[in-house]
């Protein structure tokens, strides 16, 4: 009897945070209608709500967005509508260190949030899983000596908080996983292992015979 409920549970939890977690998603991005007038929103046209159709506004918006400000007018406005904002006094702090990380965590050409690291925290001979967000800047810089880089330390089963750390590169080890394997590994607490690779060195040494 406990073994058929347990086995119902392993199949019924993880489809239950799935539903929340997509219902949680849609509701936030169906958001997006109250953008359009009341008489244009489901609810006056057909009389109830449908369900992911602000999803799918939102997605468009996005897309739409991106779209115009790839071309020339588009940069241009945009350009000029960032130069206002950077104006006013309050929002031109929180607007440019919002767009500055934003910049950073989705660009393709850079290394934030990218590689998966093992650091030793919160105290020396515990180990945890880090993900690099690049190195210290400004005048933090300036009294560091040495090669150090930053890192993100993300809490279990929370990653979306955490805390941010400095340390000598020396003291990190690069993990051979990727962000999801290593999210995945974060949020089972370690339950969810990822799969084993083999050591670069040994595939190294596997291709060229030697």
């Amino acid at each position: 009897m406990r073994k058929y409920f347990i086995t119902g549970l392993l199949v019924l939890v993880p489809l239950a945070i799935t539903l929340w977690v997509l219902n949680l998603i849609v509701g936030t991005l169906d958001q997006s209608l109250l953008l359009m007038p009341e008489k244009w929103r489901p609810e006056s046209l057909f009389g109830f709500t449908l369900p992911g159709l602000g999803t799918i506004l939102t997605l468009l918006i996005v897309f739409l967005t991106g779209l115009f400000t790839r071309n020339f007018l588009g940069n241009r406005l945009l350009l000029m509508w960032e130069h206002l904002l950077n104006r006013i006094p309050v929002v031109n702090s929180i607007y440019s260190s919002v767009k500055q990380v934003s910049d950073t965590l989705f660009s393709s050409s850079g290394n934030a949030f990218r590689k998966a690291l093992l650091v030793q925290y919160p105290r020396q001979g515990s180990w945890t899983i880090a993900f690099l967000t690049g190195v210290p800047g400004g005048d933090v810089k300036n009294h560091l000596q040495g090669d150090y880089v930053s890192v993100y330390v993300p809490t279990t089963p929370n990653p979306t908080s955490g805390f941010f750390l400095m340390l000598l590169r020396s003291e990190t080890i690069e993990l051979d996983m990727n962000v999801d394997e290593a999210l995945k590994y974060i949020v089972s607490m370690g339950v969810v292992a990822p799969p084993l690779h083999a050591p670069k060195t040994e595939l190294h040494t596997e291709k060229t015979g030697k």
